[in-house]
């Protein structure tokens, strides 16, 4: 079985900032053109830390996020993998849900939610 869990499978943008049974905080960076292999994300809110811009992809297809600095947004459970494809570095904080907070992955979901 593949490891999806982004910080063991992408250990060189995901590093874990802090964890508890509630939740865990994750610390999230990368460089233009980077790119991450598949990994999962539970129910998760998302702190935007610079502007950035990436292609986020599934087996269902591709979505384009492009997202300011100092934003708060929430990430539905999914699997994605993705790729920089701005021109500036992507810093973020993610916070993951844990238990039955941390909901179930919809293969559909790609993404922040739009609403």
């Amino acid at each position: 079985m593949v490891d999806e869990d982004p910080v063991s499978s992408n250990p060189q943008h995901y590093r874990t900032v802090f964890e508890n049974e509630h939740v865990r905080v994750l610390d999230y960076a990368d460089e233009p053109g980077e790119v991450t292999t598949p990994h999962l994300h539970p129910n998760s809110v998302m702190i935007t830390l610079t502007n950035f811009h990436r292609r986020l992809s599934t087996a269902e297809g591709d979505r384009d996020v492009h997202l300011t600095a100092n934003q708060a947004v929430w990430i539905p459970a999914q699997r994605h993998a993705g790729v920089n494809t701005g021109t500036t570095p992507t810093h973020t904080i993610l916070v993951e849900l844990k238990g039955a907070a941390a909901g179930v992955v919809d293969e559909s979901v790609i993404g922040p939610a739009t609403t």
